[in-house]
């Protein structure tokens, strides 16, 4: 398994950004052990709906908070006490912010350093997502948005869980410039166009091409990564629908993963039918993705690819990448080296010249 250092990406083992760690059904007042970015983390809901994300130990005497059965502070129901949380081992209290907030058999001053790492948390379209950042800063760009999960003309997804995958998400990211893999695994054809865009902290990738099994449509693909987790995929064709999947790490060089699929209906408000065809559309994006995850759970690191003419740019891919494993003072270096739009040729719009073909 390749780690980070491997692949000569930047200072950091793990990126900075925004990334799924759970759906929101998920998250309730029972505390919840999660190991994300190398570190063992709990997750709960306060009582005011608030979700907390913070390291899993208590600064005390190094008790996990979520792994505990038999406590009375447990059993008693009074671990998450309004949005905080106590410990279960002595009752130290911690509130959102990772701050000590009672010491509840102690009448000295609560210690400067009982405190408990957080980081920042958002929900949005039923999945929770926490900025990650090895620097300790704010977010420095914005969660996407899916207005389509309150629209009533779309059947929302049913998040596919799809575990860990012992790659490094390097792998994974080559795939948003990779044009010459489309035919083998996905059964692309008769393409008509593969450009990819570069614009600061996301990659898009346009794609319009033919299917070996609806070769008399061309789908059209919009698809592009909101920071380094996140994967949006908008396509048209008998249904419009919305694609998305996220990898985030869990140690270096390996990922938990996620797909789902938001489907729009044939009127203003979906009906049990659309709900059904939803349905088989996520499973047949399901299986194409896994195509990919075929490939990704059986490969050896690809630590420099050896690349021709027509691959796509996985240069400009990994030099973009790179940008989240660095300081963010050193973003904009990155991201000028690459802003711009990349052309891969050999599709019916841009063909080869012909010297080329020769």
């Amino acid at each position: 398994m390749a780690k980070t250092a491997d692949y000569e990406i930047g200072e950091f083992t793990f990126p900075r950004g925004w990334f799924m760690i759970a759906e929101a059904e998920e998250v309730t007042m029972k505390p919840k052990p999660i190991r994300f970015f190398g570190q063992d983390m709990v997750v709960y809901r306060g009582m005011s709906g608030r979700v907390v994300v913070m390291d899993a130990y208590c600064p005390h005497m190094g008790t996990h908070l979520a792994k505990n059965e038999s406590s009375y502070v447990v059993l008693d129901g009074q671990q998450v006490d309004g949005d905080s949380i106590r410990c279960p081992y002595h009752g130290w209290k911690f509130g959102p912010d990772g701050k000590c907030e009672e010491i509840p058999y102690s009448p000295a001053d609560i210690p400067k350093s009982a405190c408990i790492q957080t980081w920042p948390i958002e929900e949005e379209a039923g999945i929770v997502f926490m900025w990650h950042d090895p620097e300790g800063g704010e977010p420095d760009y914005d969660l996407p948005r899916f207005p389509q999960w309150n629209d009533p003309a779309w059947v929302r997804w049913k998040v596919d869980h799809l575990g860990v995958l012992n790659c490094h998400p390097q792998e994974i990211i080559d795939n948003i410039a990779d044009k010459a893999h489309l035919g083998p695994i996905h059964g692309s054809m008769n393409m008509e166009l593969f450009e990819n865009e570069f614009k600061d902290h996301s990659v898009r990738q346009n794609l319009a091409a033919g299917h070996r099994t609806l070769a008399n449509d061309v789908l059209t693909n919009d698809t592009y990564y909101i920071g380094p987790g996140i994967l949006i995929s908008k396509m048209v064709g008998f249904h419009e629908t919305v694609m998305l999947i996220c990898h985030t790490p869990v140690e270096d060089g390996s990922v938990q993963a996620w797909h789902a699929l938001l489907v729009k209906g044939n009127t203003d408000q979906a009906t049990h039918a659309d709900v059904a065809t939803a349905r088989q559309y996520q499973e047949g994006s399901k299986m194409a993705f896994l195509q990919d995850f075929d490939v990704w759970s059986n490969k050896r690191p690809c630590l420099k690819p050896m690349q021709v003419i027509g691959d796509g740019p996985f240069g400009k891919t990994r030099t973009w990448y790179k940008q989240f494993f660095n300081p963010r003072s050193q973003a904009k270096s990155f991201q000028e080296q690459v802003n711009g739009m990349h052309i891969t040729k050999g599709t019916n719009r841009d063909p080869w010249p012909e010297a080329t073909t020769n």
